[in-house]
């Protein structure tokens, strides 16, 4: 899970008394390891899911379609990466060392901070790629071109700057955030983590269904200029794109509302810690923050059509097998007068012009 209370405690642990100390008591860590290594490996299977290639809409939609691919791949990018960043930390903790470094174990500390960045960061980037899926939304409904590099440094350096700041702050210059002796030192030394990871958090929380909300109001003139129409199925469409934003919104809660909850309530009652419900807090982070990617490759794909996977190997086969058949059929015209249309009136009569939508879909 990306959480800063794991990031404190990859501290040393001079005072065996600390609040850490005593959670870790009411803890099983061989059990939330385990969930870690599930969740983490479905969220995999759900990120590589997304990753693959998918085969190109047609000639009409082809732009907007590998527009809002772009985006979903590389979510599924950061997704991926943060999922392996937790299955291999788990790994190495179940089998290898314990979440809580031992007195003087320089090793372990070093492992449980670069891992514990590792898995922020990539899992900020998830967060900004879903913000700027919803700006692209917008854009893309107002009819607009998306500033694509702008995406690039904004999910890829703001993750950086942020998880560079708070764990610095942390761990330099003695990784020892435990023994400070004043509520100052600790609020200087402790809090900036929290802030720099709930701050962007809380933001795409609020400011992700405010971007969905003002795009459905676009949502019916943009179909209706797509469409050049406003049927049944056309409101249908409509329905089904404002369903589609509605649980974009609901998964992102899912995965990451109990993180929230939890450092609210690291914050306000840490001296009457209600150990119980923090523990329940970690085990669900440790399911919905890697199912994350699984979410997602549910939610982001086109829902009125069924997408096909896309394989070099077979594309190449399946060209070369079409040239050879296109072979032949032009020379059955050179020679036989039986067909009821001629090429020209095929072309003309038997092609089906698809419906565009702006789904990243169509249909005949």
């Amino acid at each position: 899970m990306a959480d800063p209370t794991l990031q404190t405690f990859c501290c040393h642990h001079t005072n065996r008394t600390d609040r850490a100390i005593t959670i870790m008591q009411e803890f099983n860590t061989d059990a939330y390891n385990t969930v870690c290594i599930v969740s983490s490996t479905i969220g995999m299977i759900g990120a590589i899911y997304q990753i693959l290639p998918r085969e190109d809409s047609n000639t009409f939609q082809r732009w907007n379609f590998s527009r809002g691919r772009d985006i979903i791949v590389w979510l599924a990018v950061a997704d991926l990466l943060a999922s392996l960043g937790v299955f291999m930390r788990s790994i190495i903790w179940k089998n290898f060392g314990s979440i809580l470094p031992m007195e003087a174990d320089t090793s372990s500390v070093i492992f449980c901070a670069l891992s514990s960045a590792w898995t922020q960061y990539f899992y900020m980037a998830t967060w900004i790629w879903t913000l700027c899926y919803a700006i692209d939304m917008k854009l893309l409904l107002g009819s607009k071109n998306g500033p694509f590099t702008r995406y690039h440094l904004l999910a890829w350096v703001l993750p950086a700057v942020l998880t560079a700041v708070g764990l610095i702050i942390l761990y330099l210059p003695d990784a020892n955030c435990h023994g400070l002796t004043s509520l100052s030192s600790a609020l200087l030394r402790i809090l900036p983590n929290y802030c720099v990871t709930y701050m962007l958090l809380a933001v795409v929380m609020i400011v992700n269904p405010i971007l969905y909300v003002a795009s459905t109001r676009n949502l019916q003139s943009a179909v209706l200029h797509s469409m050049a129409q406003m049927t049944g199925r056309e409101r249908k469409l409509i329905q089904i794109i404002r369903l589609k934003f509605a649980l974009i919104n609901l998964v992102y809660y899912i995965c990451w509302l109990p993180n929230l909850i939890n450092g609210i309530l690291l914050w306000t009652l840490w001296h009457e810690l209600p150990i119980k419900a923090i523990v329940i807090l970690w085990y669900m982070m440790a399911v919905t923050n890697p199912l994350q990617a699984f979410f997602n490759a549910i939610v982001y794909q086109p829902w009125t059509r069924r997408q096909k996977l896309r394989f070099e190997c077979c594309q190449d086969f399946k060209s070369s097998t079409n040239i050879n058949l296109n072979a032949i059929g032009k020379g059955d015209t050179n020679f036989s007068e039986s067909s009821p249309l001629l090429p020209d009136q095929e072309k003309e009569y038997g092609q089906n012009v698809p419906h565009v939508s702006i789904n990243g879909s169509s249909s005949l």
